[in-house]
């Protein structure tokens, strides 16, 4: 009979015993405990992360405004068409009007070369 008295006392105070390790164990405070540890230890290694993407941040940022630089040239340079084909025009029209004006000296040089000088009167 003793052996079963000792047999439910010491299971009373194993459970008891589970039962305080369990309430200790999910307490609040030693979850907040393990939180901080937790943190402590990874917060650098996020703090070197931070600082390693604001570097390819300011890269990218950088990338960016090249890429944007370069866009807007080309377009430049494609609504430029116009302005090239102006000048075309231009040239043309001054290479035409200089072989006009070649002709008309040429004609001039020719027909001054074939009208004789007109006899001059002297009165003495």
């Amino acid at each position: 009979m003793e052996d079963q008295e000792m047999h439910l006392k010491v299971k009373k105070v194993t459970e008891k015993f589970t039962e305080s390790m369990y309430y200790l164990a999910n307490e609040p405070s030693l979850a907040l405990y393990r939180l901080q540890e937790h943190v402590r230890r990874s917060l650098p290694e996020l703090v070197q992360h931070k600082t390693d993407m604001q570097g390819v941040e300011e890269q990218c940022q950088g990338a960016i405004y090249t890429v944007e630089y370069a866009c807007s040239a080309v377009k430049s340079m494609s609504n430029s068409g116009a302005y090239f084909k102006n000048i075309e025009g231009l040239l043309r029209r001054a290479i035409s009007i200089k072989d006009q004006m070649s002709s008309l000296q040429s004609r001039s040089s020719i027909v001054t070369q074939a009208v004789p000088e007109p006899p001059s009167f002297s009165s003495s």
